[in-house]
């Protein structure tokens, strides 16, 4: 596969090459923020006699951060293309690494989660989705797709390299390892695959009704409808978001309220990221048929909604009910990409992700204290039947999303 040109002087590589690069970039970004505190949050706390509320509670912070400025950076990347926002994440999150490397007390501590929130605002997969977008236009969904498969493993790769490295140098030299990983290896792939300047994708160009190779041209959402369909495309994405952000920091809590084993607990879990990547595979061959995105989200919802009625009705297979849910869960990244592209089309792509990426960001930043609310009193049963009607709540919403926009396949 050669190059594919983009204006008169503006040549990007081969999309195989610029996945692959965004996708080892994701890996690293997620691994080294959103999933640190699965590992480090303890050692943290025992070193520095932080409270572990507080050393977790910083995360929650950066993430509210990042979904605040989750619109302003679907802007820029709109008008700058995604090679100087995605470089400045690389950074950004470095310069986090650093200072909670460095924090001599807990207020310094919270501002190094403050600046990771900005990078995680300008680097994790609403931003990435919405450069894949500038690049490619409405043929962007393989793409996208297939950086959600790399992705999947930021926790794979990360947790072990995590707990390896506290071993070895301690938690604060492991900040300053991803900070160094940052800057050699993140850095310089956004700044050698993505193009200097902006430069709109020959695809937005193709007419509305006519479909790509990907299936994406599907008739885009009336006028007068738009704001409707917004308005319920952001509810969708914002409750998905408090689900699996609440689920991601409390599953091994629910699961041994519920009568599981702690070692029983941790395995079980690890079943989720392999459904993950399972279900986007599958919903990687499937898109070849040019099934409009909104399936993908209806698939998504159910799987989620299954998979935690299951677990709340106390299903005796639980293993089944986590698959379940992770295959849910892994499609869901990728409807959060492709749904908008296909409804609104690529002009303002970029934008529209920002606007419906913040209230799903500030919603998983929410979700752990609520988590642990709903856990203190109404205990782990509760709690996972709360879940799980709003999850099917989120069903609902989605079956009225599609009678509205009416996909043609």
């Amino acid at each position: 596969m050669g190059t594919a040109l983009l204006t008169d002087t503006v040549r990007l590589p081969a999309r195989g090459i610029v996945v692959s690069a965004l996708g080892v970039a994701q890996i690293l970004a997620w691994g080294t923020s959103f999933y640190l505190p699965a590992v480090l949050a303890k050692p943290i706390a025992d070193d520095t006699h932080w409270p572990l509320a507080w050393v977790v509670g910083a995360v929650s912070m950066g993430l509210l951060l990042s979904g605040l400025i989750a619109p302003r950076v679907g802007r820029l990347i709109d008008r700058t293309g995604g090679r100087p926002v995605l470089a400045t994440s690389a950074v950004l999150i470095a310069s986090g690494h650093v200072i909670l490397a460095v924090a001599p007390h807990l207020l310094v501590y919270i501002l190094g989660w403050l600046v990771m929130g900005l990078g995680m605002g300008c680097g994790l997969y609403d931003a990435t989705f919405s450069t894949l977008g500038r690049l490619y236009g409405r043929s962007a969904r393989t793409a996208i797709t297939g950086l959600t498969l790399w992705g999947g493993f930021a926790s794979t790769v990360c947790w072990p390299l995590s707990a390896w490295l506290v071993t070895l140098v301690g938690w604060r030299g492991t900040c300053l390892v991803y900070a160094a990983l940052h800057l050699a290896i993140v850095l310089p792939l956004y700044l050698l695959v993505l193009p200097r300047r902006p430069a709109g994708a020959a695809a937005d160009a193709k007419p509305a009704g006519k479909a790509t190779p990907d299936g994406d041209a599907r008739r885009e959402v009336a006028a007068g409808k738009r704001t409707i369909v917004f308005g319920l495309l952001a509810v969708v994405f914002t409750a998905a978001g408090m689900i699996m952000s609440l689920w991601s920091v409390h599953l091994l809590t629910m699961l041994q309220g519920i009568g599981v084993s702690l070692a029983a607990a941790v395995a079980l879990g690890t079943l989720v990221g392999p459904a993950q990547v399972g279900a986007r595979i599958v919903e990687m061959l499937v898109s070849r048929y040019h099934l409009h995105p909104i399936w993908t989200q209806a698939a998504s919802s159910t799987l989620v909604a299954t998979g935690l009625v299951c677990l709340a009705l106390g299903m005796p297979v639980l293993a089944v009910a986590l698959i379940v849910y992770g295959a849910g869960s892994g499609l869901s990244s990728i409807a959060r990409g492709t749904l908008p592209l296909a409804l609104f089309g690529p002009e303002g792509y970029a934008t529209l992700t920002g606007k419906l990426a913040m209230p799903g960001l500030i919603a998983a930043a929410v979700a752990p204290t609520l988590g642990a609310v709903l856990l203190d009193h109404v205990g782990a049963h509760g709690t996972l039947m709360a879940l799980a009607s709003i999850a099917i709540a989120n069903l609902l919403l989605v079956a009225l999303l599609g009678l509205l926009v009416r996909p043609a396949t």
